[in-house]
């Protein structure tokens, strides 16, 4: 009973600290493709996901106007934003958590100043889809919607001490038509608050 007891206390605890890495496993894998798929932007139109490919490819970047690892990387998010984006990578933001109001996500996003779509998953369709869990969480794909590289943006949350700049690597060699050594990092951040968890 102790034991249930402590097991339940330990989950819970996990379940509500929700700063938690993901393992890379499920979802979609490395070499499938991304079907096209539409959904609302903060702007109040539809945008498929063809419609806003970049010539060189594209990233689905998940995001959060409340998540205090997104807040530690937008920074980071619009510089890459603007260096990538320049050479045909087009960045595409998601946000799927149901707590957080078309209001607040909209507000958020003009303050963080993000300089590239951010589309509103309701019901967290897509996410369920690819297999996203965290904000924030990268999908990298080429312009035929073939998933390159999947997980974190780099190896580190504060930014002082990055060894590994995952996306910026997978962009790197992509663009130079090699082949990307790490296809698939672990994504770190905080849990994506799924449709029905709002009470949890």
């Amino acid at each position: 009973m102790r034991r249930k007891l402590f097991l339940f206390v330990a989950l819970f605890s996990l379940l509500a600290f929700n700063l938690t890495p993901v393992s890379a496993d499920g979802g979609i894998e490395i070499g499938q493709k991304i079907e096209n798929f539409t959904l609302t932007g903060i702007d109040g139109k539809e945008h498929s996901f063809s419609s806003l490919m970049g010539t060189n490819g594209a990233v689905l970047v998940w995001v959060s106007a409340q998540c205090p690892v997104v807040k530690a990387y937008n920074d980071r998010i619009n510089a890459i934003a603007a260096e990538y984006e320049a050479r045909g990578i087009r960045f595409i933001g998601i946000n799927s958590n149901a707590t957080e109001s078309l209001e607040w996500v909209t507000s958020d996003a003009k303050e963080v100043g993000y300089k590239f779509p951010v589309l509103i998953d309701k019901g967290n369709v897509l996410a369920d889809k690819l297999g996203a869990t965290v904000t924030p969480e990268v999908y990298f794909v080429n312009k035929e919607g073939v998933l390159l590289y999947h997980g974190a943006i780099d190896n580190d949350r504060s930014g002082k001490n990055i060894q590994d700049h995952y996306l910026k690597t997978a962009f790197d060699a992509a663009l130079g038509g090699k082949a990307i050594e790490k296809t698939r990092t672990n994504a770190f951040g905080c849990t994506i608050k799924r449709a029905g968890m709002a009470g949890e």
